[in-house]
């Protein structure tokens, strides 16, 4: 089978490996769609996401979808032929988490995450082909959700465990800095939960459009003059940009919320976070999701329309220039995804 393999920074190639074979509770994948996400473009420019380095060759991919090809000795519940995304995570060693982080088994000590370097030997991801991968990470495709926007269920649903974060958003007016697909994911996740007035922050007029297309009610292009809303109640940094920060603490309001979706780099970075301590403001990390993407794959089904996000469509034969043009931001890219069929 043909895969995507990223070698070291700057060095990403297709590579033919073996197909895989389903061991005990296993499922092959026959892979359709994947989306690239911001620590796939990391890995390939880098060589690191984070505080994971590149050791080996390692397959990219942790958002992608497709159908059963063949299942593994005691696999039920899922037959050749369905349609399935994967949630990406699993957890290793058996010990129970500490009543404080009760049903938070994203916060796991040591989580294998597909297309993730943060262990050795790596997880490879599902940029290829075929994938093999347990059969308890297995989500079926809802009818009417087609493989395509399948792939997404996975940011959909770290943009709705960041909306979780936050509590009850009903009906509360909320501010998002950064307009790239997982915040333009986050504006259509508060939207599907009810949140009354959305306004959007960024420096590129692409991502503002799509974040309109997802159902901004207001968008804001920082780099030309505009301004982040002064008092917002509650904000969600979807930039994961250090520099941003001192802005985004000072818009937010006295008292008020801000969720920390967008990824921050794992080195030191100077950033100005005064206003923390002087505006009392609740600072919220959010990781990856629980199981959001069961949450997420019902929202597709029903009203949630993710189409706007995904801009560019890529051959698995021109991963590179899939990777170029996410990486980008001239392109005018949202969700750049890649054809496996």
């Amino acid at each position: 089978m043909r895969a995507v393999r990223v070698h070291g920074p700057g060095d990403l190639r297709v590579d033919e490996l073996p197909d895989p074979v389903p061991g005990d509770g296993e499922v092959v994948i026959a892979v359709e769609w994947g989306g690239i996400c911001g620590s796939d473009l990391a890995y390939y420019r880098h060589g690191r996401s984070g505080t994971a380095e590149l050791r080996d060759p390692m397959v990219l991919g942790h958002e992608f979808a497709g159908r059963v090809a063949a299942l593994g000795p005691g696999v039920t519940g899922a037959e050749v032929g369905t349609p399935v995304t994967v949630h990406p995570a699993r957890p290793v060693g058996g010990d129970p988490l500490p009543a404080r982080l009760a049903g938070r088994t994203n916060l796991y000590p040591r989580v294998r995450y597909s297309g993730s370097a943060a262990f050795h030997p790596h997880t490879d991801g599902g940029f290829s082909r075929l994938t093999a991968v347990r059969a308890d990470q297995l989500r079926l495709l809802p009818e009417g959700v087609g493989t395509r926007e399948g792939a997404l269920a996975e940011p959909l649903a770290v943009a709705m465990h960041a909306v979780n974060r936050a509590g009850g958003v009903a009906g509360r007016d909320a501010t998002v800095n950064g307009a790239g697909p997982i915040g333009s994911l986050v504006v259509a996740a508060l939207k599907h939960a009810g949140a009354a007035r959305v306004t959007v922050a960024d420096i590129n007029d692409a991502s503002l459009a799509i974040a309109r297309a997802m159902g901004a009610d207001d968008t804001r292009n920082v780099a030309r003059g505009g301004r982040l809303p002064e008092d917002a109640e509650l904000v969600f940094e979807a930039s994961g940009a250090p520099a941003a920060l001192g802005g985004v603490l000072a818009s937010t309001a006295r008292g008020g919320t801000l969720v920390q979706v967008g990824n921050l780099p794992g080195t030191e970075a100077p950033s100005v976070l005064g206003q923390l301590v002087t505006r009392e403001i609740t600072w919220i990390g959010s990781y990856r999701f629980v199981d959001e993407i069961d949450d997420a794959l019902a929202a597709m089904a029903g009203t949630l329309d993710v189409g706007p996000v995904m801009t560019h469509t890529f051959s698995l034969d021109d991963a590179e220039a899939a990777m170029r043009t996410a990486a980008d931001p001239a392109s005018g890219s949202g969700k750049v995804m890649l054809r496996f069929t």
